[in-house]
């Protein structure tokens, strides 16, 4: 019996997780009353049951108090009865976009803001969120990348990549993105835009590749931020951040900064367990 407590925060994609889950096989049930889950247990594991895999999702609604469900998961610990926790998260700023398109009220700001239903929300999950056997942070993660993290977890039993780690290229006259947090100026490089032959192409372009890279300057560049970058990553697992963003900027995000995230991607890809994304945000 593998049995998936499928919780986290409003509007990271709880839902579309259990139903992405219930493609590849899992029997789901959403929002069961609280003093049902332990009657619920018992049901599943009669025997004769051909259900083998199950996923209960629990979400903070605003008549019921989240430390009766702690207290319900406690009691199956007393049991012995095995079960996983996947915790649903997203950013303030990512949820509040979410809200604002969708036009719903946030279940704990009925009468207020939603950013004030989001902090008192994340409070009461803060301590769901620690004992979490999974934490998914859906802030710059695409569907099909959500889908593809939930097979390797729960059909191919990978090991689960608790950090993602993004590089996105960009250009500072566009703007930094929103949710870097590192950033690393890559102006300091000769400008392939100045060679008539390589300004209308990209970093993703060999000729441009070479360019930028035929500097020694790329090379111990590019080299000392793979170190930074591979000593940052176990402490910041350790502190139990879920997605670290790494901004590599140039002056328009075409040329320097594509080349050095490409290349930054190739160090890191087979360098550890952590999952990792590219994004050149301004190549077009």
């Amino acid at each position: 019996m593998r049995f998936v407590i499928v919780t986290g925060m409003s509007g990271a994609g709880k839902l579309t997780a259990q139903k992405m889950l219930e493609d590849l096989g899992y029997y789901c049930v959403d929002n069961l009353p609280v003093p049902l889950i332990s009657k619920f247990v018992e049901l599943i594991l009669e025997p004769n049951r051909e259900i083998t895999k199950v996923v209960l999702g629990i979400d903070v609604r605003a008549d019921q108090s989240f430390d009766e469900v702690q207290e319900a998961l406690d009691d199956l610990r007393k049991k012995n009865f095995p079960f996983e926790i996947l915790f649903m998260d997203s950013s303030d700023a990512t949820l509040q976009k979410r809200y604002k398109e969708s036009r719903r009220m946030h279940p704990l700001a009925l009468d207020g803001r939603v950013i004030d239903g989001i902090k008192k929300e994340r409070e009461i999950l803060k301590k769901i969120k620690g004992e979490a056997d999974y934490v998914i942070d859906t802030s710059r993660l695409l569907t099909r990348d959500l889908k593809a993290e939930l097979e390797n977890i729960f059909v191919k039993n990978e090991n689960y990549n608790s950090l993602m780690v993004n590089i996105v290229s960009f250009g500072f006259k566009h703007g930094l993105p929103s949710d870097v947090d590192l950033v690393f100026d890559v102006r300091f490089l000769p400008n392939p835009f100045y060679i008539d032959e390589l300004k209308e192409k990209s970093g993703n372009d060999k000729e441009v590749q070479d360019y930028v890279m035929s500097f020694e300057e790329s090379k111990e560049f590019l080299s000392k931020l793979t170190d930074m970058i591979l000593f940052l990553i176990p402490n910041y697992v350790k502190e139990g951040k879920n997605q670290l963003v790494i901004g590599i900027g140039c002056t328009g995000g075409r040329h320097r900064s594509v080349t050095l995230a490409n290349e930054l991607y190739k160090n890191l890809k087979d360098a550890g367990s952590f999952g990792l994304k590219l994004e050149h945000r301004d190549l077009k």
